[in-house]
């Protein structure tokens, strides 16, 4: 991954944009002139980086993590007006998304087209690099694909030098597209390797192919097709991918300085330091006031999320049997019973009547990815005041809401008394490894073997295969310490695909939580499904006060076609309901 990090920086202090040539022997200055740029392997190299450069832009993949509480398994401020319902074609979020994934696309055509033509390069290494190049393209038109639904096609075919003029394409349909990403992904299991040599850990590979592949085929539900993809790389069936379940479900979300899971099929390789800073948001927006940089809480888990972990022994949790009659508690009873006295530095003067070790067990006594994807309640979190001082930290409820979040206890940027992220976020100053809070150095998955496993567990399940899904299932659960499915307690036993699919759903948003997938999730299982979560529905702080109210339409399967693309363009067409 080093390497691969060298060339990203030297493509990215050359530039990633290329114009044609010029008629006058002048170039500009902050321009590379493709013709003159692709003229040795290492520049072929250092072009492809630009691509994989696109992933942790912030209206690519940079934000995915915020995406959860588009759904209903965290809440935030970014996207304010989507979740309220109040957005228009002319959202930012809406315009800026679909601009930078075209940009990918357009850097992807442009490294295509002009690797093709390089003379200096083997066929073996064209069809690499191309095919690396496509899995990418793949993955843009499928995001966009699952966002807008159809959108104009262009491959490396087009030249924007020379056609941006009339780049006015109507909408390939959703089948169409579908086609074109088979396609390219079609070529890119073709021509990827299996593995990588260490120093070019982070590239596409045939297996990630594979998984992408079969993630399109399950949202297509075409079952079988979905299931043989997924097989190929669980089961090994033509190369040894090497994937497995990371022992230590934390660990994976922690992965840095070289340090590597087998888990990851394809992620983001980010990477902080002083001189080297190329990393997602995870630590400014996912961190804590009390975390390394003092953060900003964009995004923090919700009430229904933390109620989904299972105790231990797999029951559906319910605070009831913690708190007799708590359920039915109001907002200030719940205040009483949960918060303590803290003074102005945060030092906790008084429990009044709060029961910290008891509140406590009900977190830890629980599915053991609860304490590694949350802070909660009167747990310990490994802080640090500004970047200087590394200290443990106490998540203590404050009654008065006058605890000194540089003095010891957790405090939340937005003022909600509401859970907080561990995944994904640094604990005190990692070792030095850290040089900011905009820059974490952590790999953040786009695709792992856990998703696969689960993804294959729901097409057994819709293709008729109960028996298999549940293997795979159980699988992801066991990594955990959890009971898997029909293992004895009658509160684990599932005897129809509708039962399945439940616990499908539920299991997702609980191993996944943190990393983007459920507001896709929620979508593709239908308007059922979605409107059952999003619509109309409170996010509400730890004691149950309202927040806001999560509003969800029929329209809001997909995003609306913005509104400067159809002034641009006037083949495109809106969306239903926009």
């Amino acid at each position: 991954m080093k390497k691969v990090l060298i060339y990203l920086f030297l493509f990215i202090f050359t530039s990633v944009t290329f114009t044609g040539c010029y008629d006058l022997d002048t170039y500009p200055g902050d321009k590379v002139n493709q013709s003159l740029f692709y003229k040795t392997e290492e520049h072929a190299k250092q072009g492809l980086m630009g691509l994989y450069g696109m992933l942790r832009l912030n209206e690519a993949f940079g934000y995915q993590f915020c995406f959860d509480h588009l759904g209903d398994i965290a809440y935030g401020y970014n996207y304010y007006m989507m979740f309220l319902g109040t957005y228009t074609e002319r959202d930012g979020t809406i315009q800026n998304t679909w601009q930078t994934f075209y940009d990918g696309i357009q850097r992807s055509n442009s490294f295509i087209s002009a690797v093709s033509e390089m003379g200096v390069l083997t066929d073996e290494q064209k069809n690499q690099y191309i095919a690396e190049a496509k899995f990418l393209r793949g993955l843009f038109y499928f995001t966009l694909m699952d966002l807008y639904g159809g959108v104009p096609y262009y491959d490396e075919t087009t030249n924007v030098n020379k056609d941006y003029l009339n780049m006015k394409k109507a909408r390939s349909t959703e089948e169409e597209i579908r086609s074109y990403i088979l396609n390219d992904l079609n070529e890119a299991i073709k021509y990827l390797p299996a593995q990588y040599a260490a120093a070019e850990y982070g590239r596409a590979t045939k297996g990630a192919a594979y998984a992408l592949r079969g993630k399109v085929y399950l949202y297509n539900q075409e079952w079988q097709n979905a299931i043989a993809d997924f097989e190929e790389i669980v089961n090994n069936k033509s190369n040894d991918y090497g994937y497995a379940l990371d022992p230590d479900y934390s660990h994976v979300f922690k992965l840095y300085n070289g340090d590597r899971s087998p888990e990851m099929i394809f992620a983001i390789q980010n990477k902080s330091g002083v001189g080297t800073e190329y990393g997602m948001q995870l630590q400014a927006l996912m961190g804590s006031r009390s975390s390394f940089g003092s953060c900003w809480n964009n995004t923090v888990p919700s009430n229904q999320l933390a109620d989904m972990y299972e105790f231990k022994d797999g029951r559906p949790f319910n605070w009831n049997e913690i708190f007799p009659g708590y359920n039915e508690m109001t907002p200030d009873e719940r205040k009483e019973l949960l918060s303590v006295e803290l003074d102005g530095s945060g030092a906790v003067v008084g429990l009044r009547n709060a029961d910290t070790t008891k509140i406590l067990d009900a977190y830890e006594n629980r599915d053991p990815r609860l304490m590694a994807t949350l802070i909660v309640p009167y747990s310990i979190y490994k802080g640090c005041i500004g970047k200087t001082m590394p200290r443990d930290m106490l998540f203590a409820l404050d009654h008065n809401l006058t605890g000194n979040g540089n003095a010891g206890t957790i405090q939340n940027n937005k003022g909600w008394v509401s859970y907080l992220y561990r995944k994904f976020v640094v604990e005190y100053d990692l070792g030095g490894a850290i040089s900011d809070r905009i820059h974490t150095p952590f790999e953040f998955p786009l695709i792992r073997y856990a998703d696969v496993l689960l993804m294959l567990a729901e097409a057994y399940n819709e293709n008729n295969q109960l028996d298999k899904a549940i293997v795979e299932f159980n699988k992801v659960r066991a990594r955990v310490n959890m009971p898997g499915l029909n293992s004895g307690p009658e509160w684990m036993a599932v005897g129809s695909k509708e039962q399945m699919q439940e616990r499908i759903r539920k299991e997702r948003a609980m191993e996944f939580a943190g990393e983007g997938l459920r507001y896709s999730d929620l979508r593709r299982w239908g308007w059922e499904v979605a409107s059952k979560a999003l619509s109309g529905v409170d996010a509400v702080n730890i004691y149950g006060e309202l927040l806001y109210t999560h509003e969800f339409t029929q329209r809001d399967m997909l995003w609306p076609i913005p509104g400067v693309e159809r002034e641009r363009n006037d083949a495109l067409t809106q969306n239903p309901g926009w």
